[in-house]
């Protein structure tokens, strides 16, 4: 690397002493114009950002985080104007910059990282030449100055076989893959301010873990100021100095992540506190704490408080009179708008502690579905090559012997990290593409592979549930076409009791009826979650996939969601298989947990058992990377290393061997790991002998405390 064409970064600051301000806006106000509405998106926002300092924005989807992300890069589209405010990078106005000036900032003193890599990275171009573009631009590198600093990049972001990246092109990298090239080309002009929106959303908890750890490492390195846009705030409590809640326009709270997460001034922040499942609560403790009623309507703003109408702390003053800040410390950038936050009683964590040995799942229930020795292997298409060389057809082992069996009203988690063959498993069962060998046995009957090999009353019990209701909810038909649907194709109520039938459904998942004549686009993403829910309900099923329903919403929609689910499994008695890397929610919803890596099943047991030592080292490592929005529990690292084996034709041996951190020695590599059983539920495979996982400590406790978090 050539450091002297290359930009400087400043000294590393902590927060107990923040460096001088990177970023400062004042009073900014945004509009978007639609349909001849002003939608006030953004309303008097005021923010700073300190050389070395992390600052979060949190809030609600709608809540303008992005509008005050784009507008810091003048990257409003047509419909968005900065109506009022200023905006200061050091001591450079942003919003005087000329067009040249301004290209001289962005990407190099400048940088964003987006939520979506695939949409970020051009498809067509390798690699390193859309990373050396960026070198280039801003410096004055030679074309090999410039490669070797790309490849210096890649390496600095955990990346094997650099060389090989960077002749790679972005559908030939995992999704953490890409997100890491995105933050490589981030940091490739070592920039003063870095913005990152939801940069981890769409990451399993292991690569989210790396990612956020390998963000850090680089900010110390380089001194950066980073604005952390998310509504992850498992994130916010462990990766960001300070925090400012957002909500329809306006920051209602500032703070240190310290004060805000264990003292919240703002009812605002306590909801979206209690909103979060937690690992100390299940679905049989009580119902998650969701917040009522939905943003206003920012085209026509209630006078008052903006919270107000969602407030369980409200008054009449509060609907009449403005909302100042109010300072709750000595630091001008600790503050509160609430008019009663001093008369509120102080905020304490919901905590049910239970006994370890607390098994729910041992109640007998009617077996509903058994999978026996299931396999799922995908044929690679052969290349010329292969036909030349007469080498033999290669195959991915998405799903290995897969072994399982779900009752009646019960519902199993499915958890590991991306590729691990968790929605392999849900397609097969759902019948969206056909096992390759074992046994699929529903209600005693053997379920032919693809679903329309299936007869009608088979296809109707068993339904799905996708992850993005943007790509499974039909632009074109109405709220009520799409629930009424399953109806009509499995003649279960008679044409004139239809409408009565669609409006009760959408009743049942707390929508009003009135909602039958509007369309997708007409609705929000937790909106259009429910009548998912409803759609898959339609059919009366006795089984639903659930695959990662929740990832994309929000932390209070997802509350909302999750008691739905809750609700509707009770009155029904159907059965959910839920697919997830969300260890916080899986450990509410679940009855039974079931790991996976690589196609194989690593554990299973009730959530009491999983969540506690003796675990498997994969199930450690995956506990340890939940972000977890309470300053009370403490967690330890672990990290995996080690490259991750190919699924084509794997080699004998336990397959996370190559990353384990606990391995035993070269059997691991030769022989499959043993089943272990402890108790009556909970299986493991592992060759770690039995007294030696008994003996593993808690990666979650709370403070002070040896026990695990149960």
């Amino acid at each position: 690397m050539n450091d002297a064409v290359l930009p400087g970064s400043g000294s590393v600051s902590t927060p107990d002493d923040p460096g001088r301000p990177v970023l400062t806006i004042r009073d900014m106000h945004i509009s978007y114009y639609a349909r001849g509405q002003e939608i006030k998106a953004v309303r008097g926002v005021n923010l700073t950002v300190h050389a070395g300092e992390t600052l979060a924005l949190v809030g609600e989807s709608g809540s303008g985080k992005s509008s005050v992300a784009f507008s810091t890069m003048r990257g409003l589209d047509a419909a968005g104007r900065l109506k009022q405010g200023s905006i200061h990078f050091n001591d450079t106005d942003i919003l005087s910059l000329g067009p040249a000036e301004l290209r001289s900032v962005q990407g190099s003193r400048i940088a964003m990282v987006y939520q979506d890599p695939q949409t970020a990275l051009n498809p067509a171009f390798r690699i390193g030449g859309q990373i050396a573009e960026v070198v280039s631009e801003h410096t004055d590198a030679s074309g090999a100055q410039a490669r070797r600093r790309v490849l210096d990049l890649l390496e600095e972001v955990n990346l094997p076989d650099p060389e090989g990246v960077y002749l790679r092109y972005p559908h030939e990298l995992s999704g953490g893959q890409q997100q890491r090239v995105l933050i490589a080309m981030a940091f490739a002009c070592n920039p003063e301010l870095l913005i990152m929106d939801e940069p981890t959303t769409g990451l399993d908890v292991t690569t989210e873990a790396h990612i956020l750890d390998l963000v850090a490492k680089l900010k110390e390195s380089h001194g950066s100021a980073i604005l952390y846009i998310t509504h992850n705030l498992g994130v916010v409590a462990q990766f960001c100095h300070r925090v400012a809640v957002m909500y329809a326009g306006e920051i209602v709270e500032e703070g240190p992540v310290s004060r805000v997460f264990s003292k919240p001034a703002h009812p605002y922040t306590r909801s979206l506190l209690t909103c979060i499942p937690r690992l100390d609560l299940s679905k049989h403790d009580r119902p998650l704490s969701a917040i009522k009623g939905r943003l206003p309507n920012l085209a026509d703003i209630p006078g008052g408080c903006v919270f107000a109408a969602r407030c369980n702390e409200r008054e009449d003053a509060c609907e009449a009179n403005d909302v100042p800040p109010d300072p709750v410390g000595d630091d001008p950038n600790d503050f509160v708008r609430c008019l009663r936050w001093r008369d509120i009683p102080e905020f304490e964590f919901d905590r049910h502690k239970r006994d370890a040995n607390a098994v729910r799942a041992t109640e007998t229930v009617d077996e509903l579905l058994e999978i026996g020795d299931l396999r799922c292997y995908y044929r690679l298409r052969r290349g010329v090559m292969d036909f030349v060389t007469g080498s033999a057809p290669k195959h991915v082992h998405a799903v290995d012997d897969v072994d399982m069996k779900l009752g009646r009203g019960q519902t199993l988690a499915i958890v590991g990290e991306s590729g691990c063959g968790k929605t392999t498993l849900g397609r097969t069962i759902v019948g969206l593409q056909s096992a390759t060998g074992g046994n699929l046995v529903f209600e005693g009957t053997q379920l032919a592979g693809m679903a329309r090999e299936r007869g009608p009353d088979l296809r109707r019990r068993v339904q799905i549930i996708f992850q993005n209701p943007d790509a499974t909810l039909n632009p074109q038909k109405s709220v009520g076409e799409t629930v009424r649907r399953p109806l009509e194709l499995f003649g279960l109520v008679p044409a004139g009791e239809q409408e009565k039938r669609v409006a009760d459904l959408l009743r049942s998942v707390n929508l009003p009826p009135a909602y039958a004549h509007r369309f997708p686009h007409e609705l929000s993403g937790g909106e259009k979650q429910r009548v998912a829910v409803a759609r898959a309900f339609a059919a009366e099923p006795e089984l639903i996939v659930c695959d990662e329903p929740l990832s994309a919403l929000d932390v209070s929609v997802q509350a909302a969601i999750l008691n739905l689910l809750v609700d509707l499994q009770k009155s029904s008695n159907t059965a959910y298989m839920f697919i997830s890397h969300d260890l916080s929610v899986v450990r509410y919803l679940a009855d039974q947990v079931m790991v996976m890596y690589m196609g194989r099943v690593c554990e299973l047991g009730t959530p009491e058992e999983v969540f506690v030592p003796p675990y498997h080292p994969y199930t450690e490592a995956l506990l340890s990377a939940i972000s977890i929005p309470d300053p009370s529990i403490e967690q330890e690292n672990v990290r995996l290393e080690g490259p991750v084996p190919s699924p084509i034709n794997p080699a004998p041996g336990c397959r996370f061997a190559s990353r384990c951190p606990r391995k035993v020695g070269d059997i691991c590599e030769r022989e499959e790991p043993p089943l272990q059983e402890f108790g009556t539920n909970h299986r493991l495979y592992c060759h770690i002998p039995r007294d030696e996982l008994e003996k593993m400590r808690p990666v979650i406790r709370y403070a002070g405390e040896e026990a695990a978090v149960v």
